[in-house]
């Protein structure tokens, strides 16, 4: 093995630096999470042009908004095995494929069912960039600086949701509807899905310049290659250490599998326990009905559509804004005490949403309640408090946790498994809010604050801190209070 540093003194830790390569393939795996924001958003400016073009009902349409939601975990189920027999480059491209592929069939759909095949599809890709990004990110990150780096993920998600409402707005501006012919003489609903193809392919090409994870390199016993992108893009100083320390994390033979999460008790292990849990309070807290519902709810506290779909805007910017704060504070304040801020805030505003809902009002001959003043205000104002909330904590913090909590030898299993948990509370949240909202907003904001406060009560018990420890501590990592094993 050729290293291209020599050794540090004996106990001395190695110095680490951000350098411009490793920020430049951190932002480059995290196109996967642009693509994530934009294909799970693009069909909302599509939604009522193609129930009329295929004449839906509106189970049929919210079966075809939803369906990509089932590729997404059945994409994040497989990704970590086919990204420990083949690397976690080669899932990137068939994830950009996959991307690729959907917006061109789902542009040129001949009917709702062959749609919904390619939003599966779709939700392949985007299941299997969920789960590849973080491990990749936080595999080439230095320990200093992996939360920043890590937070890229969400800081992509965020801006891809944007960059969809705002594409989709003026294909739809400049056709003059959604329904109406654009280029081509092609529908502007189509082209909503088809301008997906655009990054795809530029994902895709970026991929393949990528380096493969130093991990995963190890694991396959190319050390040479596995040296240099350590000394070239982490900034370890002592790569002979280093590689060491990785193959002593990596010490069974046997290929990586499900059956490796296994423990003793409960089924799983705790650590993996850990990452599904964190998962589903990100999505249980409800922050996909203020973006799947948001223009509902905002024309629901006097705003007109128009003055809905601008609110809905904004907010989109301010989980932009949110996801920029984060990655300033991570590596400084730490992942634990984020969270918990980030849960009591969503608890108190939640909460707050629910009394003002509390004080609707059925108008005569409408189907949706409104709100009086000051409780609309109220309303608004808590809203977007937890959007800002959930941004700067949960939102990115989740995705650092999941790429760094886990052991070398089962990180790409685990993080599948809990990314399949996350895809499914997030269908069981979408698709439940109706339900819920026919009992009553009041009833389902309520329940969304008690999951924010046992959130709270979680992070507090069990999840440790991990801010500047190495991946290759992880095995000794202890749960409960932030505590580290010796």
């Amino acid at each position: 093995m050729s290293t291209p540093s020599a050794s540090s003194g004996a106990g001395s830790a190695p110095a680490q630096h951000l350098n411009a390569k490793v920020v430049g393939i951190s932002l480059a795996a995290a196109v996967g999470g642009f693509l994530f924001g934009f294909d799970t958003s693009v069909i909302n400016g599509a939604v009522n042009a193609l129930s009329e073009e295929f004449s839906l009902g509106p189970g049929l349409t919210g079966f075809a908004v939803s369906s990509a939601l089932l590729g997404c975990a059945v994409g994040a189920w497989f990704a970590g095995s086919l990204s420990n027999r083949y690397g976690r480059i080669p899932v990137m491209v068939i994830a950009a494929i996959l991307f690729f592929v959907s917006a061109v069939g789902s542009g040129l759909a001949f009917g709702v069912w062959d749609l919904i095949l390619w939003r599966v599809i779709g939700g392949l890709g985007v299941g299997a960039a969920s789960v590849i990004a973080p491990a990749y990110i936080a595999e080439v990150a230095p320990a200093r600086f992996r939360g920043r780096l890590g937070s890229l993920q969400q800081l992509a998600i965020v801006l891809g949701i944007f960059t969809a409402l705002l594409s989709n707005a003026l294909i739809a501006n400049t056709a003059g509807g959604s329904s109406e012919t654009f280029w081509f003489g092609v529908a502007a609903w189509r082209w909503m899905f088809m301008i997906e193809a655009v990054p795809a392919a530029a994902y895709g090409v970026m991929a393949l310049f990528l380096p493969e994870s130093p991990r995963y390199l190890i694991r396959r016993g190319q050390l040479d290659r596995a040296s240099k992108v350590l000394y070239d893009f982490t900034g370890e100083v002592d790569v002979n250490l280093k590689i060491e320390q990785i193959r002593k994390t990596l010490e069974r033979e046997d290929a990586e599998s499900l059956r490796d999460l296994v423990g003793e008790r409960f089924g799983l292990k705790p650590i993996v326990w850990l990452g599904i849990l964190l998962s589903l309070f990100q999505q249980l807290v409800g922050i996909n009905v203020i973006f799947y519902y948001s223009t509902t709810l905002w024309q629901s506290v006097g705003f007109d559509e128009s003055q809905a779909l601008l609110t809905s805007t904004f907010t989109s910017i301010m989980n932009i804004v949110a996801t920029i704060i984060a990655i300033l504070l991570v590596d400084r304040v730490g992942r634990r005490v984020m969270l918990l801020v980030g849960s009591a805030g969503m608890a108190l505003s939640l909460a707050l949403m629910a009394l003002a809902f509390s004080f609707g009002e059925m108008s005569a001959g409408a189907e949706s309640v409104s709100l009086p003043d000051p409780w609309s205000t109220v309303a608004l104002v808590a809203a977007n408090a937890f959007v800002m909330f959930f941004g700067t904590t949960w939102g990115p913090l989740v995705w650092v946790l999941l790429g760094e909590i886990f052991p070398n030898r089962i990180r790409a299993s685990a993080l599948a498994v809990a990314a399949a948990a996350q895809w499914a509370a997030n269908w069981a949240v979408s698709a439940s809010f109706p339900t819920l909202s026919d009992i009553g907003l009041s009833f389902a904001y309520g329940l969304y604050a008690a999951f924010a406060l046992l959130s709270l009560v979680f992070v507090f018990l069990w999840v440790p801190e991990t801010k500047d420890r190495e991946l290759e501590d992880m095995d000794s990592l202890e749960l409960g209070r932030g505590r580290r094993s010796s």
